[in-house]
């Protein structure tokens, strides 16, 4: 499976992927008016600007998973229940990586919700450093209210 850059023709899957994907990891976990802030539309609208920083996995209107950079940030990083266990998840990681490293970042972080211990699992065996749990503030939110977020770091080599 190789990434690639995102069309018009995925933006309602991967809409669809990354709905379903953060109620799934996050909902049970943050305040209700962060879910309900979270609807459909809201993702295909951040998708919209996103085209640039963003890649995906599978076929033109059927990707199978998304992975955004910002900065020095791995951003989002998503995949289907379909496209789970097929490495998906890994290709898209790798591909953010060498596009920071690219970018010139020499030690990259994300985070992760404290309690998504498959994100975090998967993130440790692909060479990522647990640098502790981080307070914090969504953008976007109707209350001020801190997620407990684990904050990862590696190393892209670099100066």
């Amino acid at each position: 499976m190789t990434p690639r850059p995102f069309t018009p023709d995925d933006i309602p899957t991967l809409a669809r992927l990354w709905h379903d994907g953060w109620h799934e990891a996050h909902a049970a976990h943050v305040p209700i008016d962060l879910s309900e802030m979270r609807t459909l539309d809201s993702f295909a609208a951040r998708l919209d600007t996103m085209q640039a920083r963003t890649r995906v996995i599978g076929p033109v209107g059927a990707p199978l998973g998304i992975c955004a950079i910002e900065a020095d940030e791995l951003d989002q990083l998503f995949v289907a229940p379909e496209g789970r266990g097929t490495g998906a998840a890994a290709a898209l990681l790798r591909d953010g990586e060498a596009r920071l490293a690219a970018a010139g970042v020499a030690r990259a972080h994300l985070f992760c919700l404290a309690e998504n211990d498959v994100a975090a699992r998967f993130y440790a065996r692909q060479g990522w450093d647990d640098m502790g749990l981080h307070l914090m503030g969504p953008p976007a939110t109707v209350r001020p209210f801190e997620l407990r977020c684990i904050r990862f770091e590696k190393s892209l080599g670099g100066p």
